[in-house]
């Protein structure tokens, strides 16, 4: 499927599964190694990229990584703007967050409240050794004192531009990252 006149296409298929394997790479570097690592995938596309992250570590450092799933639609700050029911999904990490290098893991970071919350659900959840940040897309205008440690791509963005990531476990078989003009 190609890109409307619209939107533009920033990331192929190709290109994600390269920033995937180089962030891999780069939290092995930085971690010496990952024995202590548990990745945690922020619902709904951070999961997949946790997932995608976890193999190729194991084949490069022959560790298994764990990886969890984190929900953090309760520690929203925006979930009174949201929904009037907001839909709970659910959290699911295996390992214990206590001592742990807690590497979250996410599609697109932009204002950094998303980020926020997820720090918030985890420490609920345990007290980590150290946390870090991963995502696929940074786009800048952030509204909180945040970043990545590990980041795919850099695209600088306007307020109404859109980043659309669509990866084939959610998306229908479809790899690839948009980027397009608000509709609103």
């Amino acid at each position: 499927m190609s890109a409307t006149a619209s939107e533009k296409e920033i990331l192929n298929g190709d290109e994600i599964r390269r920033a995937i394997t180089r962030i891999a790479h780069e939290i092995a570097e930085r971690n010496e190694g990952v024995q202590q690592v548990l990745l945690v995938g922020i619902r709904r596309r951070g999961v997949p990229l946790a997932s995608r992250i976890a193999a190729v570590l194991s084949n490069v450092e022959g560790v298994q990584v764990p990886v969890g799933e984190l929900d953090i639609t309760l520690y929203r700050d925006d979930l009174t703007l949201r929904a009037t029911v907001p839909l709970v999904r659910t959290t699911r990490i295996d390992t214990d967050v206590t001592d742990r290098v807690v590497i979250l893991v996410d599609d697109v970071l932009y204002t950094g409240r998303t980020v926020r919350a997820a720090l918030d659900a985890l420490v609920d959840l345990g007290r980590p050794a150290r946390i870090q940040l991963a995502v696929l897309v940074d786009r800048g205008h952030r509204e909180l004192p945040i970043r990545a440690d590990f980041v795919g791509k850099n695209v600088p963005t306007s307020r109404d531009e859109v980043v659309e990531v669509r990866l084939s476990e959610v998306d229908a078989g479809e790899d690839r990252v948009l980027i397009a003009h608000s509709t609103r």
